[in-house]
């Protein structure tokens, strides 16, 4: 199958959970991509953090052969791409690959805020777009009314041919023959391989074949043997190994240009390779790299701490392999006097943070500990310049800074009529406000919103959907930075201050999380020999404070009566060497308590 005509690259976006996963899976079955007895649910997810939280983290290429009602054999390159916000940046380098998408929208559900975000992503990439409404087999589907919504909102005009179960597997061949018809095939600029260019869009470590490079040919040909250069880098390998996703990887000896698959090289190092470079033949070097996609940069930072310090290079070759197979994912090191050698790591959101941590624990069995989850503050000083700060640590002498800018997002928010109030109070009560508010339909809006990103951070989006009982969506974008009154909290214990509990606030706020951070040291740390008082200050103002209680040891149980004086002296002793030891004991901070002050809200 030489000829490009008979090629369609394209991929599935949908908001989380409106079905994407599983209608790739009736298409693979359709193909005979997977022989029966290999197949499962959710064949495309091979994380099991993936499947146990029935969410795609990474998008997963799949080569499949169609036979189509004209006769004609075609090849379809899928990528099945992430729903949550978080992970929107996998979504746009799956569309550097692709010519076309199938916008899958659920019945019951309608157009939902990720929906909008991940359509107009494919606009702006010139994709061919190809709405499927999925879940007509439930009870309380509305196919017409959401057919009107992606038309109202979206301006796609809807095909209700394409109305299917991707569950049941209704109706799903009609989708297959749309991608023939309707989708575009790829263009190469030329397919003569001195020619050669093709995208990294993607790539994983091997601990046997090292790095894993997935490229989307633009023109040209690669074949096995190839000697070849990463225009970006600079690095040569020679292509030992070349193949497509069938879903599982396949040597094919020779990738033309349309084509999506893999290549294994020489390259061992995960550090060389970068996400969007050009691949191009080194005895015909090309002159000019592809414009890969948009570049997004990490919103939200913390600090990653090896609970085992001396698994600190475990650590950084951990986060070097997951580096590679998340270029949305950075991370440089930094130290802290409470916590040790660790790295300060930048995610596009929580759980960006969180699965990053869970991949590490699973993927590579490193228990970590994580500080409080931070944004990049601007601060210009008093002498007029600019500094960017995301630690507390680097804050610098409040008495040099002229003012702080903090980072604005703008926020959209598709909710039931109902809720309306209480969401417009939860927005205010973030320090936010909505700016606009359109209607979807009789009984949903679309809210308009701008935010500090530091106040959306920890529970903004649980808090969302439980007042909206689920119902309510959300996708925000970054606006740029405002004027704002944010200080920094400081945790001291006995008297010294923990750098890992330190935090930006506004000021408003501060006393109120005080309270809460004190509160919850108190409960997670444990009793010592001594009292230990647990303090927030700012600009060393104490503004809140709890005390832990030390162990009562009971120094008179030898005494069998005497004198009452006998009691008393023993008692003053205690008393003399409990106030020496407040003096020079340390207080032992267990690692729970650092995940405590996380989930203080």
């Amino acid at each position: 199958m030489s000829s490009t005509d008979n090629i369609r690259n394209f991929c599935i976006i949908a908001h989380i959970d409106h079905g994407k996963s599983t209608l790739a899976d009736r298409m693979i079955q359709l193909t005979h991509t997977v022989e029966d007895r290999d197949f499962r649910d959710q064949i495309l997810d091979d994380m099991d953090l993936e499947r146990e939280r029935g969410i795609t983290i990474k998008s997963h290429p799949v080569t499949m052969n169609y036979k189509a009602l004209d006769g004609q054999l075609y090849k379809f390159n899928l990528i099945d791409t992430p729903g949550h916000v978080d992970f929107t940046y996998e979504v746009s380098r799956s569309m550097a690959a692709c010519e076309g998408a199938l916008l899958v929208v659920d019945a019951a559900q309608g157009v939902e805020a990720q929906t909008v975000a991940n359509v107009y992503l494919a606009m702006d990439n010139g994709l061919e777009i190809i709405p499927v409404i999925n879940k007509i087999d439930l009870p309380n589907a509305d196919i017409e009314g959401v057919a009107h919504q992606i038309e109202d909102i979206l301006a796609i005009e809807v095909d209700l041919d394409l109305c299917v179960s991707a569950k049941s597997g209704e109706c799903i061949e009609k989708v297959l023959e749309a991608v023939v018809k309707r989708m575009p095939p790829p263009k190469p600029l030329s397919m003569d391989p001195e020619k050669t260019r093709a995208l990294v869009f993607d790539s994983v470590y091997d601990a046997y074949r090292g790095v894993v490079t997935y490229v989307r040919i633009r023109e040209g040909q690669l074949k096995e043997g190839d000697d070849i250069i990463f225009m970006g880098s600079d690095v040569t390998s020679k292509i030992k190994e070349i193949g497509i996703f069938a879903p599982k990887p396949v040597s094919t000896g020779v990738l033309n240009g349309g084509d999506v698959g893999y290549i294994v090289g020489t390259i061992k190092d995960p550090s060389e390779i970068s996400i969007g470079d050009t691949v191009t033949l080194s005895k015909y070097p090309a002159t000019e790299r592809l414009t890969g996609f948009q570049e997004i940069h990490p919103m939200v930072f913390s600090g990653l701490y090896p609970v085992d310090t001396s698994e600190y290079e475990k650590f950084r070759q951990s986060l070097d392999k997951l580096r590679l197979n998340d270029a949305a994912f950075s991370f440089h090191p930094e130290n802290s006097t409470a916590l040790g050698f660790g790295f300060r790591c930048g995610f596009l959101g929580l759980l960006h943070m969180e699965v990053i941590q869970e991949r590490l624990k699973r993927e590579f069995d490193m228990d970590v500990i994580s500080t409080h989850p931070a944004v990049i503050y601007k601060i210009l000083t008093k002498k007029g310049d600019t500094l960017e700060f995301d630690n507390p640590v680097n804050y610098p002498d409040p008495s040099t800074i002229e003012q702080i800018q903090e980072p604005i997002i703008k926020a959209m928010i598709i909710c039931n009529n109902e809720h309306i109030g209480d969401i417009l109070k939860l927005v205010m009560d973030r320090r936010g406000e909505v700016t606009k508010t359109d209607s979807l339909d009789s009984n949903r809006v679309i809210l308009t919103a701008k935010l500090p990103l530091n106040e959306i951070l920890i529970d903004f989006h649980d808090t969302l959907k439980s007042i909206s009982r689920g119902y309510a969506s959300m996708d925000y974008e970054y606006e740029g930075y405002e004027i704002s009154d944010i200080v920094k909290l400081d945790m001291l214990l006995n008297g010294e201050g923990v750098d890992a509990f330190s935090t930006m606030v506004h000021r408003d706020k501060a006393r109120t999380r005080g309270k809460q951070i004190c509160k919850a040291l108190k409960e997670a740390i444990p009793p010592h020999q001594f009292a230990i008082p647990v303090q927030a200050t700012i600009n060393c103002n104490i503004i809140a404070r709890e005390t832990i209680r030390p162990f009562r040891k009971d120094v008179t149980a030898k005494l069998y009566g005497g004198d009452v004086t006998r009691k008393q002296k023993l008692l003053k002793k205690q008393k003399k060497g409990k106030k020496r030891m407040k003096q020079f004991g340390d207080v032992n901070v267990p690692s729970k308590a650092f995940i405590a002050v996380l989930k203080t809200s």
